[in-house]
């Protein structure tokens, strides 16, 4: 193995290390979860302190690639990185009261939450279409059992289905890797962007085929229409107090995954893919719209809403790489606003919980003031409201877009976007102008959701006001 550089594996290293530490020391000495937190907390720090490490040597240079071109560091990973042990250590705080019930199970939860971490991070830095499967593998099924983590019998069939319908499109996934693979006879991205572009292929059927079934498997994992049917069901049958964690961690890793996939070694065929990504974007955004206004449940609710909001980042995509600074301000805005979100869904109905419906959120905002305000502004910002980083993500992927050609798309997702502030604003309705039902006592909020909500709630107003020093960040985000 060649170019060995651990800063490049670094962050894994970390949050890995700590997973082991913290089950040896559950098994010998059980300890308190307290433990647990300063375990997962030191990992995470040491993991988010090695991606800005790798963000400021690995940005802007030629020689990224490392372990015999598997990993990459650059400004892509880095900046992924820094996205994913950000919001894995937010939603550690926000599922915590998840991991006290757990009780002597949730040093597995703490564990879990850590290789997922892992896994995903892997998934931006992969240079190489096995370890990005590898990576893809490990974060899905830390995922599975994390789904099913309370053991009932709406997370065991949440688990289940996740598991199933992940299990088929990690299969596409890879069939799509074989069919790459022999067309261009390399695994590595680097490989297949040099073959690609100085080679013409007269007859591309399987590189096209490969391509396809890598979106369609990818399309999973993000929950982009046709192929989102899992997550209504996950979504509402797995605890409140991991779902914003999945919410979000999937969406991170799956679009870095595509983002790069795409950009880097299939760039020389944008005019065969990005139509087809446009349509799904389309699809997506009409599918989720449509869904999402007929659900009475807030986490099917939020389910169906973030089918839409893969519609959006799509869109993005559509550019190629002048598209991956949207796609990635776009993806960590709105990570931030799922788990601010299900941080309050945790609060109002348990962490470990399945169903939300909607009727147990009136009058909260007189049950829970910071609760309801910050669940109100994470639907507006969803909703792409000025003055919130939502607002400011819809610009960047409607431009890049436009750009692209594809106005017809983006008249779509404008039509979209107004007809979403229905759901969204029902919410706001039911907190701030409906009574609470019965007798209904003040919402008690534990210190975990509370950080989380004033966490998230603060990024998305100041990024929202002053979007500028993410976005000058993430023109050094982009892939070798």
């Amino acid at each position: 193995m060649s170019n060995i550089d651990f800063l490049a594996l670094g962050p894994e290293i970390a949050v890995t290390a700590a997973a082991v530490l913290l089950l040896m020391i559950e098994v010998a000495r059980k300890p308190s979860a307290r433990v647990w937190g300063w375990i997962a907390g030191i990992g995470i720090a040491a993991a988010l302190g090695l991606s800005i490490a790798g963000w400021v040597l690995g940005r802007g240079t030629d020689a990224n690639l490392y372990f015999s071109d598997m990993l990459a560091l650059d400004g892509f990973s880095a900046f992924g990185g820094i996205v994913v042990f950000t919001l894995t250590g937010i939603g550690l705080i926000a599922g915590w009261g998840l991991v006290t019930s757990l009780r002597r199970r949730g040093a597995e939860f703490v564990a879990l939450v850590l290789i997922a971490a892992a896994g995903m991070h892997l998934m931006a830095a992969s240079a190489n279409l096995i370890m990005l499967f590898i990576a893809l593998e490990v974060a899905s099924i830390s995922f599975y059992v994390l789904a099913g983590i309370t053991r009932n019998r709406a997370a065991d069939e949440a688990a289940l289905k996740y598991f199933l319908l992940g299990a088929f499109a990690s299969a596409v996934f890879l069939y799509g890797i074989a069919l790459v693979f022999a067309a261009t006879g390399t695994l590595s991205m680097a490989g297949q962007e040099s073959f690609l572009g100085e080679t013409i292929l007269l007859r591309p059927g399987v590189l096209l085929a490969g391509i396809a079934l890598l979106i369609v498997g990818l399309g999973f994992k993000v929950s982009a229409a046709p192929f989102h049917v899992w997550a209504p069901d996950v979504y509402q049958g797995a605890p409140s107090g991991v779902t914003g964690f999945l919410a979000a961690g999937a969406k991170v890793g799956g679009f870095a995954a595509l983002a790069r996939v795409l950009t880097v070694p299939l760039d020389a065929y944008l005019d065969d893919w990005a139509p087809a990504v446009a349509v799904v974007a389309v699809a997506s955004v009409v599918v989720g719209t449509l869904l999402a206004i007929a659900q009475d449940d807030i986490k099917r609710m939020l389910a169906y809403s973030s089918v839409a909001h893969a519609g959006f980042i799509l869109l993005a995509l559509t550019a190629g790489d002048a598209g991956v600074e949207a796609v990635w301000f776009y993806v960590s805005t709105y990570a931030l606003q799922v788990v601010g979100a299900f941080a309050v869904v945790a609060a109002v109905s348990g962490p470990d919980t399945g169903a939300s419906p909607l009727d147990s959120y009136a009058g909260l905002g007189k049950r829970s003031p910071m609760m309801a305000a910050g669940l109100g502004l994470m639907m507006i910002a969803m909703g792409g409201i000025p003055m919130t980083t939502g607002f400011v993500g819809k610009l960047g992927v409607f431009r890049a877009a436009i750009d692209a050609g594809y106005l017809w798309a983006v008249v779509t997702a404008l039509v979209a976007t107004v007809a979403g502030l229905f759901f969204y604003l029902r919410v706001i309705v039911r907190m701030y102008m409906d009574a609470p039902g019965g007798d209904a006592p003040a919402l008690e909020v534990g210190r975990g959701p509370a950080w989380a909500v004033g966490i998230t709630s603060a990024a998305t107003i100041v990024l929202g006001i002053a979007p500028w020093p993410l976005l000058n960040m993430l023109r050094d985000a982009l892939p070798f």
